[in-house]
């Protein structure tokens, strides 16, 4: 099984409470990373214009790059429920894998002795039954998780996300209801 985030872009208001919940349940010194973002764009001319957001973090590929690139197997997916997770101890912070990562989800802490991170799917929630802290803190129900073949059954999906990177070769675990 392969898990999976669901992000429905028109419930979406650009709240950024995902954002910051994910950070606060991390405990993440403010700034500093940024395990889960969301992102406006703008675009057209007055008068059709329009607004959007996305809310992204790391997208657990199917087959992550990351893996592939880094010279010390410091990341792993779990074959139970495909969460890519970084060992902090085999880290060395040669930054390959943040270059590797096409979403950007890769990152590090200010100095030079900085270990790669990046959102680990909620797993100490996940083994307590419970969802991810950015799912469970969405006020408009615009993200949700579950297994990727469930998810991917739901109407409306886009097989193609305009203002993401296009990475189906990576096969990003990444559902979105397009506006």
């Amino acid at each position: 099984m392969q898990f999976a985030f669901y992000f429905d872009q028109t419930r979406c208001t650009g709240c950024h409470t995902c954002a910051v919940a994910c950070t606060d349940w991390h405990d993440l010194p403010a700034g500093s990373v940024n395990w889960r973002r969301v992102i406006t764009y703008e675009e057209g001319r007055f008068p059709d214009v329009s607004v959007s957001h996305i809310s992204f973090s790391c997208n657990h590929c199917q087959h992550p790059p990351c893996i592939e690139s880094c010279p010390e197997n410091a990341i792993h997916k779990r074959p139970d429920d495909g969460v890519v997770l970084i060992d902090e101890k085999k880290c060395i912070g040669c930054h390959a894998c943040e270059d590797a990562c096409p979403y950007a989800a890769i990152q590090f802490r200010p100095g030079n002795d900085s270990k790669a991170e990046k959102c680990t799917f909620c797993n100490d929630r996940l083994a307590g039954k419970e969802p991810p802290i950015c799912v469970a803190a969405c006020p408009m129900r615009a993200l949700d998780f579950g297994p990727f073949d469930e998810l991917s059954k739901r109407p409306g999906i886009a097989g193609r996300v305009v203002h993401l990177p296009d990475c189906s070769w990576a096969k990003p675990a990444l559902i979105v209801k397009t506006k």
